[in-house]
């Protein structure tokens, strides 16, 4: 559905019929006075935005109290934009409410676990569940579908605005009652309710559903199951939201796709996007860098998970920033080069769009300080240039519009219910980081110069030869009995510790870990060893590698398998650390430490070797440059990230460069922090 959006961005006055890239940003028009609305069009236009969200939070503006519209504004900025040649993706303005709505209904606010109203003055202060909210957001969706229907400049629509960002979790009476309506649906009567929560345990057992209430402040841990199943709750009220805005949309302008924009970044775990994706036309992200060791990586994880949530098809990024935000400890600008590697990186993994937060940077409110395409510095700035040379970047990638993210031989398994679990309280360790182990595999397949994927548990598993599964902690029947099936039939399988341990109802499969996959792995570890924050384990791979975390008292139960490395030192010296078990025609294999992203680095070899993967760049650039190809059905697209801070010459590879630069030897040479592509034959 993304190129139905691509062929609406084509319907503007500029008559321009050729495929391309969008690109843009959130315009906020109603923070400004009218008499620059004209200007910025006009720097639109110089910057080769093609694209803009409007109305984000418009709600106050357009209704301003409950009887009282005003769409006058809005008109116009519809009006001026088509005149520009700018395609719009309008915002429902739903995102946060007006303060008269709040003052006639602070039944609408936000409850905390312990009980607090979560007051307007802010952003997103509403109830996912609550039908006084709804009415009147969904009364504003059907005004702004039926006003705007036929506009010419409106390519799409836009519903809310990073739901849950700041309201996934709402403890009140409203999420009360609708918690226990989604838990009759999801176990039909008490038993099976009070069997999956274990409630004989602490005296739990429930009587009635009416006793069933959110896991509120308690006076120790509340129930595991009851945690999960919240955390289930939450991210299935928001989405039952989004269908509702979907649906008005729908049956006003069933042409115009919807979309909504999803977090994929950082530690944003209570929306569960996997489950979400196929409720919109197309998917859409927002991520922003954080700085640290791994901030790039990061980012090109994410982009690589939401190209696996897309199902490999293109998908638009709708924010990300230009240079500094506002919300960090410490909001540092970004480096010369860094505006147009973080974005082509989108591109990469499959974004179709490159859009910022935002369009004119503020000179109020709580955002004043987060950058924008047009800094307070104005367009006679290094910003603005930087915005321009991208667009004119993104205007030469025309091609690559409307191609999909080929495939890699390497698959990362990423499971929402598995992150939600495994870092719940009163376990092992409260020091676990399930993204952060993740992450470490795919910075140390990026070391050694090896494409992989972020998909779910739930893709299509045999289209990779070799499949990580880092702490997949939740592990039902049905998906043990898969993998299994996956390492049988050629598939090498790696998975981690904690993994396999607790099924579908955060029960522990009893016998002995980790429980689900035990059989599979051929080990049974009676007994976790979780370690001391600073504490250390040697690991012999090549050369002395230390874990950390986690260790595990490994028993082998089955001759077939191998130690690919033990422990030097600790409780367990001389114990295994790796093994690797033959299954089939494939293996399955256990890391029991977290031995971070060099640890990985010196362990993968041995597991791609025995799935007969690869490198597909040459063997002086790996870890320094990043591959990840695009294809159609004409050409594959090689786009190469210089991951360092120098300059790095590539060689080896044909094709015709689109962007970058040659030397006279025709090698190519990625600057620092640079990108080139290279297009090919699909072969």
């Amino acid at each position: 559905m993304i190129s139905t959006l691509l062929s609406q961005l084509h319907h503007g006055p500029d008559g321009d019929p050729t495929p391309r890239l969008a690109y843009g940003a959130d315009y906020n028009p109603e923070q400004w006075p009218r008499e620059v609305w004209e200007e910025d069009v006009r720097l639109m236009r110089e910057a080769g935005v093609n694209i803009v969200s409007v109305g984000i939070f418009s709600w106050a503006r357009i209704q301003s109290a409950e009887h009282e519209w005003d769409f006058s504004w809005l008109d116009e900025v519809m009006d001026l934009l088509y005149a520009g040649g700018i395609g719009v993706d309008l915002a429902t303005a739903t995102a946060s409410p007006p303060p008269w709505l709040t003052t006639a209904h602070p039944e609408i606010l936000p409850v905390t676990a312990s009980g607090e109203t979560v007051w307007p003055g802010a952003r997103q202060h509403w109830r996912p569940t609550s039908p006084v909210f709804r009415e009147h957001a969904l009364r504003l969706v059907r005004k702004m579908a039926e006003r705007y229907a036929n506009h010419p400049a409106l390519v799409a629509w836009h519903v809310s605005n990073e739901l849950g960002c700041h309201n996934i979790y709402d403890y009140s009476d409203d999420a009360a009652h609708a918690f226990r309506d989604w838990l009759r649906a999801r176990y039909t009567t008490l038993d099976g309710l009070n069997h999956a929560w274990g409630t004989a345990f602490w005296s739990q057992r429930y009587s009635g559903w009416e006793q069933i209430l959110p896991p509120r402040l308690a006076a120790s841990h509340p129930n595991p199951t009851q945690q999960l199943d919240f955390k289930r709750f939450s991210s299935d009220a928001l989405k039952e939201y989004l269908r509702a805005e979907r649906d008005v949309l729908r049956a006003i302008t069933p042409d115009l796709p919807v979309t909504t924009n999803f977090m994929v970044m950082g530690g944003t775990k209570g929306m569960n996007y996997a489950d979400w994706a196929d409720e919109i036309d197309f998917v859409s992200n927002d991520h922003y860098v954080t700085p640290g060791p791994q901030d790039r990586d990061e980012l090109s994880f994410s982009a690589n998970l939401v190209s696996g949530i897309s199902g490999g098809r293109p998908w638009f990024l709708m924010e990300h920033s230009t240079s500094a935000v506002n919300w960090q400890a410490v909001n540092l600008a970004k480096r010369p080069g860094d505006l147009a590697r973080d974005s082509l990186l989108h591109v990469a993994h499959g974004a179709d769009a490159v859009c910022f937060f935002q369009w004119r940077q503020s000179a109020a409110g709580a955002e004043k300080y987060h950058s924008a395409m047009l800094p307070h510095a104005g367009p006679d700035s290094d910003a603005f240039r930087a915005v321009t040379d991208l667009g004119r970047t993104l205007r030469t990638l025309a091609p690559v519009a409307g191609s999909e993210r080929e495939a890699a031989r390497v698959g990362i398994i990423f499971d929402w219910e598995s992150w939600w679990a495994s870092e719940q309280d009163s376990h092992p360790t409260s020091l676990l980081d399930y993204r952060k182990e993740a992450l470490d595999w795919y910075s140390a397949l990026l070391t050694l110069g090896v494409r992989a994927d972020i998909v779910t548990a739930q893709a299509d598993l045999d289209r990779y030869q070799l499949l990580i599964a880092p702490v997949l902690h939740v592990v039902p029947a049905a998906l043990a009995k898969e993998l299994t099936r996956y390492a049988e039939n050629g598939g090498h399988l790696v998975t981690t510790y904690f993994s396999g341990v607790v099924d579908e109802n955060d029960h522990i499969w009893l016998g002995g870990y980790p429980g689900a996959l035990r059989d599979l792995l051929g080990i049974r570890i009676e007994e976790f060893g979780p370690m001391l924050d600073g504490d250390t384990v040697e690991v012999a791979l090549d050369g002395a590698t230390s874990g950390t975390l986690w260790t595990d008292r490994i028993t082998v139960t089955d001759p077939a398998v191998e130690v690919l490395a033990d422990y030097r030192s600790g409780t367990y010296a001389g114990r295994p650390a790796v093994t690797r078990r033959a299954v089939g025609q494939g293996s399955a294999a256990y890391v029991s430490t977290r031995l971070g992203a060099e640890g990985l680095t010196a362990l993968l070899p041995k597991l791609l070797a025995s799935a007969d993967v690869g490198s597909e760049l040459p063997d002086d650039v790996r870890g320094h440059v990043e591959l990840i190809v695009r294809r159609d059905g004409h050409s594959r697209y090689l786009f190469l990230v210089n991951r360092t801070d120098r300059t790095v010459p590539v060689t080896g590879l044909a094709g015709d460069l689109l962007i970058g630069r040659a030397d006279d030897d025709d090698a190519l040479v990625l600057s620092p922090r640079g990108v080139a592509v290279l297009r090919q034959p699909a072969t």
